[in-house]
């Protein structure tokens, strides 16, 4: 357990606090290095690398997998069956969390204080594309952590090298945080320019060197943004009918470009995601967090989504991701672990996420009776990306807006086209993500007797269309269980076996608490509390 404690986020700071030992350093130290500076080698950071850090950012946390993850969130989505509540240390995620979301947003204030600057020497226009990619990130990021918590500090947040007036920030709303970086997002979206080099004369602001999430690729930023937007309006639209749908009819009705996933039976499989090989980084935390953590395994929610029946050969198994996503048991068969077990459940063990398995694969050890997670897609350092979002994701929110009529006209036919482009979409993922790691040599046979229609096809079997869509939805989130949490909280209709969801999101970190007393009391006030019980602004 040595690592756990190690990767412990020792630093207790508030958000906007990250700045303050930097700002006593450069008063102490000012002078000294005005005299020792190489006038030929410039010590301050650009805005390429500066980006390039936030781009980095995005990458999971160890602890944030461990803690968060694999002991609350895919017990809460039931995506997954925790097997056993052995780790009650969920501040240690949380802290991972909004240290790295802070540290980050330092770095964004800081670009944007170098735009503002370099709007004294060029055009403002001219850095669109720059500004436009700047807003994108910040608000997937922002959406992410006010997503889990509420209520949170941003405008004045990550400030403190510019004051110490910004040390301690107050809390701004959740409702205030959307409908500002959903305003952003369509500024980006708008003012991005993918087709010229130049606007009036004046060569854009070019970072694509540092884009080592795109990759300099300015038409797939302006598909990110409005892919964002469809993914927060329709979050909000049971709150915010009005504004949600004008901003889903906008989307839509204009076909303005978003991620893509199908056209017809075309794939393109579009996706943002964290790459390891591309980016020059090992995903080694999905590892450690399963095989140290090691109470995941399938469950019985999730079992009855990708097999028709029970049998023990999986024999019953439609979906060509149950063979992705996990694997049988020591014995070879399949077995689910009670969603809701029973007092008498024979417990979960085994070894299932044990890296002896590299040379001994089939050895997860004997009391390993239930089926656990793929191996592999919890193993692989170098091929397996973190997703931020997928063409299939975006087909699922346009069928479900022409499902409802959200900003669109009801169209029965439409929905199950974007469904069907959806569920093919998903599986074609998940299986180019299988076939194409260098390690995922143990591929069950039965992948190959699975037809990939049949999940799409399944829609015209059933009259509870929204059901199977929202089912499809959260399955093809499995790799992303805080947007299966999200899915889950709003709808209330996503798989479930017992009780309806009542966690609806994480307490404040300890450290923000202890050093931002007055503003975080403030903001757990407005709020109705801190427990997970208490619902966030969007949630109805």
């Amino acid at each position: 357990m040595r690592k756990i404690f190690n990767r412990t986020i020792k630093l207790k700071v508030a958000a906007g606090m990250t700045m303050l030992v930097f700002l006593i350093s450069i008063s102490c130290t000012k002078d000294f290095d005005e005299l020792n500076q190489n006038p030929f080698q410039p010590t301050q950071t650009e805005i390429g690398p500066l980006f390039n850090s936030v781009v980095q950012s995005l990458q999971l946390g160890w602890n944030e997998q461990f803690y968060v993850h694999n002991e609350v969130l895919y017990k809460q989505s039931q995506l997954g069956a925790l097997t056993s509540e052995a780790w009650s240390n969920l501040s240690i995620g949380t802290e991972e969390i909004w240290a790295n979301y802070y540290q980050a947003l330092a770095h964004i204030r800081d670009i944007e204080k170098r735009i503002e600057d370099l709007e004294k020497e060029q055009s403002p226009e001219s850095l669109n594309n720059l500004k436009g990619m700047v807003k994108i990130i910040t608000a997937y990021k922002t959406f992410r952590v006010t997503d889990l918590f509420g209520d949170m500090p941003f405008f004045n947040a990550g400030r403190g090298f510019e004051s110490l007036d910004y040390v301690r920030p107050e809390f701004d709303t959740q409702e205030e945080i959307y409908k500002y970086l959903l305003n952003d997002l369509k500024w980006a979206a708008e003012n991005m320019d993918y087709v010229s080099d130049s606007i009036n004369g004046e060569v854009y602001y070019d970072i694509s060197q540092f884009d080592n999430l795109l990759y300099g690729d300015l038409e797939m930023w302006v598909k990110f943004a409005n892919s964002l937007r469809l993914r927060h309006a329709m979050r909000m639209v049971e709150v915010e009918p009005d504004l949600a749908a004008e901003i889903i009819g906008d989307i839509i009705g204009n076909e303005l470009p978003v991620i893509e996933g199908y056209n017809f039976d075309s794939p393109i499989l579009e996706s943002v995601c964290m790459w390891p090989r591309q980016q020059a980084w090992l995903r080694q935390s999905a590892s450690w967090s399963f095989r140290e953590h090691k109470n995941l395994r399938m469950g019985s929610v999730v079992w009855h989504q990708i097999s028709s029946h029970d049998s023990l050969d999986g024999s019953g198994i439609f979906d060509p991701r149950a063979f992705i996503f996990f694997e049988s048991n020591n014995e070879g068969d399949w077995v689910p672990y009670p969603q809701i077990p029973e007092p008498n459940t024979p417990p979960a063990g085994g070894i299932p996420y044990g890296n002896h398995r590299d040379l001994n694969y089939t050895i997860k050890g004997e009391d390993c009776i239930y089926s656990p997670f793929n191996y592999y897609l919890t193993r692989d350092e170098y091929d397996v990306p973190e997703v931020l979002i997928t063409g299939a994701e975006v087909h699922y929110l346009k069928a479900e807006a022409f499902m409802r009529g959200i900003g669109v006209g009801v169209d029965e036919q439409q929905a199950d086209l974007e469904y069907f482009q959806g569920a093919r979409a998903s599986v074609s993922f998940w299986k180019n993500v299988m076939n194409g790691s260098e390690i995922w040599i143990n591929i069950d046979p039965g992948i190959n007797n699975t037809n990939d229609f049949t999940i799409p096809n399944l829609i015209y079997m059933t009259e509870d269309k929204l059901s199977l869509l929202y089912a499809q939805r959260w399955l093809d989130a499995f790799r992303q269980p805080w947007e299966a949490y999200a899915l889950a909280r709003r709808t209330k209709a996503t798989p479930r076996e017992g009780d309806p969801i009542d966690h609806f999101r994480l307490p404040y970190p300890p450290s923000e608490i202890e050093n931002n007393p007055v503003n975080t009391s403030t903001a757990i006030s407005r709020q109705g509390g801190d427990e997970p019980m208490v619902k966030l602004w969007w949630i109805p």
